[in-house]
């Protein structure tokens, strides 16, 4: 079986600044993959040019065996993202924008769909407020809801616990593992929570400087590294110490 995420040789430029640099990777279906890497590392770039959103300076991506760049509206349907960077329109409400993204993806029973979600993630007492109305985490929470509207074979995930309490974020990230497992869906997560990464992640892709320096399974990055956590591991990536600051683990492998 084809990957779910396959990229070849992709850079991004912006002016002079090269945020991605020619980086390959492949993400098994239904795997759950991080994609890891400080501020500027190029891991948002990288999930809008899968998205689409960004048109890569160079390279390859495809997604559920359809070429972004030629047929993207074959497979957006399939798909679904959440970022705390993008917003919701704000004068909605939460029940509004849900229905105006559930048409949007054609999503068919709206209405059971929309009532599975509000109980799942238990947004139900800012139902009727507007979006703008809301704190960080209840934005998230609804982002949340959106992103997993159209059942997505494919999730792309944004910083997807940020904003929520400990409690709130347990039980959202107990929700998109038992989503991933229910839908067999493929997740790929962009995240600054080490712990988030370690308990829902079977496979990372570490990024420094626009380019993928190291990359295998939480535990074997661990042991590579010789630390405890990858908390640990995450700040020698950083600062460029350790396996990763030695040699360029770019190549393409499944992750």
């Amino acid at each position: 079986m084809s990957p779910a995420i396959r990229v070849v040789g992709l850079s991004k430029r912006f002016g002079k600044v090269e945020a991605v640099r020619g980086i390959s990777f492949e993400v098994a279906r239904g795997a759950t993959c991080a994609l890891l890497g400080g501020n500027g590392a190029g891991k948002t770039s990288t999930l809008s040019m899968l998205l689409g959103i960004l048109l890569p300076t160079a390279g390859h991506v495809s997604v559920l065996g359809e070429d972004i760049a030629r047929h993207r509206y074959r497979v957006l349907s399939r798909m679904n993202f959440t970022s705390p960077y993008v917003d919701l329109p704000k004068r909605l409400t939460v029940e509004e924008n849900l229905k105006v993204f559930a048409r949007l993806y054609g999503v068919l029973r709206m209405r059971e769909r929309l009532a599975e979600l509000v109980e799942r993630l238990e947004i139900g007492e800012f139902l009727r407020r507007p979006y703008g109305t809301l704190s960080a985490g209840q934005r998230t929470r609804v982002s949340i809801a959106k992103a997993l509207l159209n059942e997505p074979e494919a999730l792309l995930l944004d910083e997807p616990t940020a904003s929520l309490d400990p409690d709130v974020g347990d039980r959202v990230r107990a929700q998109l593992a038992e989503y991933q497992r229910h839908a067999g869906a493929t997740l790929l997560i962009a995240s600054h929570n080490m712990p988030e990464v370690e308990r829902m992640c079977s496979a990372v892709l570490m990024m420094r400087a626009g380019r993928i320096v190291d990359r295998g399974s939480p535990g074997e990055l661990i042991a590579r590294y010789g630390r405890r956590t990858m908390e640990e591991v995450f700040l020698d990536v950083a600062r460029s110490t350790g396996p990763a600051g030695a040699r360029d683990a770019d190549r393409a492998t499944t992750a």
